[in-house]
């Protein structure tokens, strides 16, 4: 099914499409941003947005949002939504992953085995124009290198290595089969790939290193550092309020929408996990933006010794994009579900155990918690090592839309110069400026009380 409604079926009429459609589009229309008079004050989105979280939780987030402009950026999806909706767009949508911040990229390794760098959070996904991901994603790029002390200078770069290696993927899979591109994986050595910039032996040293810490996280390790020996079997350890128990009949309500879930996954996957037991179920407190919904850290047992499986089945929420484009089609309803949906079309190999359920009333994903996923930690970006990366990000953004878009109609459109670059650099500039600006008013609310928020977390 062709997601934007255009024909994919002449990749040199879909590029004359693109081409065209500069036009009416013109690059430098994607270049500025200025807060409409009718914006709503993102304190008040913000607050909007904690309806229907549990309630005990919420001054976590309000606090966690609060410890930096790019924390503020990852939690207030809903913020930005808003201002993405009012933003240029040549229409064509594809999925996207609707909340591409640089921190929801990572490591992880795939049923073979293989350690993949991709997209890896997807509860905002959602077939939307394509811009709005890229838009995002430079957003963050900005935000985040503006508190690593990086000048206006070097954000710009940063920004535009992002892109460029956006425009360049695009293209050349424009060129690809279907077939070939859905079997595209990208593996950790994506990390290595020739891009126009260099890096020197201490900047190669910290991606090397960041990928090796996540390849020594697994099921076993974190066995260790959550649980502890309880009789013959294990329980979670305590850890208010990131890790805390639920009673019995919560924990019985939780086990039993796995059934439901069961139905979700591939058979193979179903004979595998009943080689596991559940021993103990708890609540966990994940993320930024997260904080708030329902999240469940469950710990499975399997028959051979030291076997442990540990699966997170997640509260599927409304997108918060979701009220500027027309609603996903029947059974996509189910915000699991499309979650589930979202993540296998823009992972280039997503977790076998990835399914949907319901659990009193409430939209939930499973899959697996942890299996070596990992990330670069963004105090480490600077110089190089950001302009690399972000060219790495690019690369994955633009393999992820290609996969429900037209690439050559996108390829059209951006063309082969550095002008959209250019046009992009300067809105993350500027919606840099207006997050630190944001960020601030959310401050002041929390110091005059109007917003309620926990004391800062320990480091």
């Amino acid at each position: 099914m062709n997601l934007a409604g255009t024909s994919i079926g002449n990749a040199e009429e879909s590029r004359v499409l693109g081409r065209s459609l500069r036009d009416s589009v013109p690059f430098d229309a994607h270049a500025s941003w200025k807060p409409e008079d009718d914006r709503p004050g993102p304190v008040a989105r913000v607050l909007a947005n904690n309806a229907g979280r549990q309630e005990r939780l919420i001054p976590l987030r309000m606090s966690r949002m609060a410890a930096s402009p790019f924390a503020f950026l990852r939690g207030a999806a809903t913020v930005m939504a808003w201002d993405l909706a009012r933003t240029p767009s040549i229409g064509h949508h594809v999925m996207i992953d609707g909340d591409a911040h640089l921190n929801n990229f990572g490591l992880f390794r795939t049923p073979r085995q293989d350690v993949v760098f991709d997209l890896n959070d997807f509860d905002e996904t959602l077939v939307a124009p394509w811009e709005w991901d890229l838009k995002r994603l430079t957003a963050s790029i900005n935000v985040a290198a503006r508190e690593n002390g990086v000048d206006a200078a070097g954000r710009e770069r940063a920004v535009r290595s992002v892109c460029a290696a956006y425009r360049t993927t695009m293209s050349t899979l424009g060129q690809v089969p279907a077939y070939e591109l859905w079997q595209m994986r990208s593996y950790a050595s994506v990390l290595h790939i020739e891009a126009p910039v260099t890096l020197d032996s201490t900047e190669k040293a910290t991606i090397a290193k960041a990928v090796e810490r996540a390849t020594k996280h697994s099921h076993a390790t974190m066995l260790a550092r959550v649980a502890e020996p309880d009789g013959k079997s294990w329980r979670f350890r305590e850890d208010p309020p990131i890790l805390t128990q639920l009673d019995a009949a919560q924990k019985n309500h939780v086990i039993e929408g796995l059934h439901g879930y069961l139905h979700t996954i591939a058979g193979e996957w179903r004979t595998m996990l009943e080689r596991y037991d559940v021993v103990d179920v708890a609540h966990r407190v994940v993320g930024v933006g997260s904080v708030g919904t329902r999240a469940y850290l469950l710990l499975l047992i399997g028959r051979a010794h030291g076997d442990p499986l540990f699966m997170q089945v997640k509260e599927g929420i409304v997108p918060a994009a979701a009220p500027f484009v027309p609603a996903m089609p029947e059974p996509f309803s189910h915000q699991g579900r499309c979650v589930v949906h979202g993540q296998r079309l823009l992972q280039s190999s997503s977790d076998p155990l990835l399914g949907w359920t319901t659990i009193s009333g409430r939209d939930f994903y499973v899959r697996q918690m942890k299996n070596i996923r990992g990330s670069i930690p963004v105090e480490w970006l600077h110089g190089a090592t950001f302009d690399f990366y972000a060219w790495c990000l690019g690369l994955l953004l633009a393999r992820a839309h290609a996969r429900t878009g037209d690439a050559a109609l996108i390829t059209g459109y951006c063309g082969s110069s550095d002008r959209l670059d250019a046009a992009y650099a300067r809105w993350a500039e500027n919606y840099g400026t207006q997050t630190v600006a944001d960020h601030a008013a959310f401050v002041q609310a929390i110091a005059q009380g109007r917003v309620t928020a926990a004391p800062p977390e320990k480091a």
